[in-house]
């Protein structure tokens, strides 16, 4: 028989229910009757007990459990860089980690995605993963950069959640965040970058306006940017980069 006890920690529908079997149990046990209802009155009770039994089981099944947060640091493989490392790149292989994490989709189901970041950060990036886990705060893909052959605009597009990128910033010859492996782009259509009359990505132009606010933008004091600061990362708003987060804000 399941007691009470087991189902501590469940939703809160299921904790009502369990409460309803336990009022039914101690009533059953409880009333005073004259003998010759004693055996019928406890079957009814026993029925009522298995019902309410059967309708929080039911309840549990439906709900289901959510799985817990996890994540994991390893070195990162040339697959994770083939297509976003090159010679010359201002940190290799040896300084930088795969972050792989659990993460929500849009559609409200638990995924797991990786993400290349310098090793001495990598610690950080997991605990950051892990608030927006918390909060259930929607990612749309979390995949290496390399995935998308290195293409920063490939990966935007594709509303990807990126890190590492041997790449300078756009328009000069300084060396981008991304190349150091301490910058990361989250949700990048949700999250454009605008200049002046540009938008990257291109479907980014329907989050210009950042209000009302819709499932996976930053905004400030938001989940995503409390995430980032509770470890000294920096958010881009200031240059109207809204995916942008680096540990100098650049």
């Amino acid at each position: 028989m399941i007691s009470c006890c087991a189902l501590v920690g469940a939703p809160a529908s299921v904790a009502t229910l369990a409460g309803q079997v336990a009022t039914a149990r101690a009533a059953a046990n409880e009333a005073s009757t004259p003998a010759e209802y004693a055996e019928p009155m406890r079957i009814a009770a026993l029925l009522a007990f298995a019902a309410v039994l059967a309708a929080v089981l039911g309840v549990a099944t439906s709900q289901g459990a959510i799985p817990r947060f996890a994540g994991e640091i390893a070195p990162v493989t040339w697959n994770d860089l083939r297509h976003s490392y090159r010679a010359g790149c201002p940190v290799g292989p040896a300084q930088l980690r795969v972050v792989r994490v659990g993460y929500w989709g849009f559609d409200g189901r638990s995924r797991r995605g990786s993400i290349v970041v310098s090793r001495r950060v990598a610690a950080d990036v997991v605990e950051v993963f892990r608030k927006l886990w918390a909060a259930r705060f929607p990612i749309r893909r979390l995949q290496p950069v390399s995935v998308y052959r290195g293409s920063d605009d490939a990966s935007m597009e594709a509303d990807n959640t990126s890190g590492f990128n041997c790449r300078v910033i756009g328009g000069t010859s300084r060396w981008s965040m991304h190349a150091y492996g301490e910058a990361i782009d989250v949700n990048p259509v949700e999250n454009p970058y605008v200049q002046g009359s540009r938008v990257s990505p291109p479907a980014g132009r329907a989050y210009v306006d950042r209000y009302p606010y819709r499932p996976g933008m930053a905004l400030a004091d938001g989940v995503l940017v409390r995430a980032f600061a509770s470890v000294g990362w920096k958010w881009g708003d200031g240059y109207l980069d809204y995916q942008h987060f680096s540990t100098t804000g650049r």
